[in-house]
């Protein structure tokens, strides 16, 4: 279905009104940025990835079935799973329906089997059952898009990436990193902005700040270490203080 030019524009500040991003917003500085990442640094240190793994291709698929999917529900997963299918052949030979049964709290269970099963048989088919560390090669696995290739990039090859998940672009957006609401472009503001030696640790260290304070529906912006220097907050103060002068004037 081919979406007008308004319909577009409409649906992109619905996204924006999600994430907490005004598209006119002023870009947070660089001394700004600088004095957010030293405080996420202070605060989070580097953090570790959050789901369980020993074998490179467990990551991958582990990363697969956490779309729309926390990664503790995640990990309570796998701990049966990588049990169940200790190699990777033992998934590449697995039945969709019976793995389907394994992975079924994940939600979108049809659609994850298939892929994990098919990407399984690509691993073995094309990379001798290792995995690429090449973005478009990763890319090219079933189910696997930019963000879970750059999951395998950062904690398998230790090759600087930046991860996009639904906490990344609302933290990003919220302190002034981006104004894109696309997470390949929101990819390319951060790039841009953030020291490549930061890459790995950022993206999880906005990803424990959305999930502990950053919230997207009541974010905690009292108990917030940035809140001083966050635009989110400063816009909010000021949506605040034009309600309550509207409500005195009325």
């Amino acid at each position: 279905m081919n979406l007008t030019k308004s319909a577009v524009k409409s649906q992109k500040s619905e996204d924006e009104k999600k994430a907490g991003i005004d598209s006119g917003a002023k870009i947070a500085g660089s001394g700004t940025r600088k004095e957010i990442m030293q405080r996420l640094q202070n605060h989070y240190g580097s953090p570790e990835c959050s789901l369980d793994y020993n074998e490179p291709w467990q990551l991958l698929f582990a990363t697969i079935l956490s779309a729309q999917c926390t990664d503790a529900r995640v990990n309570m997963i796998t701990e049966k799973l990588y049990k169940k299918y200790p190699k990777l052949e033992d998934v590449a030979a697995a039945s969709v329906e019976e793995f389907e049964q394994d992975i079924k709290s994940a939600g979108f269970y049809h659609m994850k089997a298939v892929h994990i099963i098919e990407c399984a048989n690509q691993l073995i088919r094309e990379y001798k059952g290792e995995l690429p560390s090449d973005i478009d090669e990763l890319t090219s696995l079933s189910g696997v898009g930019r963000k879970t290739a750059n999951v395998v990039r950062t904690h398998i090859f230790h090759i600087p990436s930046v991860v996009v998940d639904t906490h990344v672009k609302r933290i990003s957006g919220r302190l002034g990193f981006t104004n894109e609401t696309e997470p390949e472009k929101i990819e390319q503001d951060l790039m841009k902005r953030v020291p490549k030696a930061q890459w790995s640790d950022i993206n999880l260290q906005f990803i424990t700040l959305g999930r502990e304070i950053c919230k997207s529906q009541h974010p905690a912006c009292e108990m917030c270490f940035l809140a001083d220097i966050c635009r989110y907050k400063k816009a909010a103060d000021k949506g605040k203080e034009k309600q309550s002068k509207k409500k005195n004037n009325a």
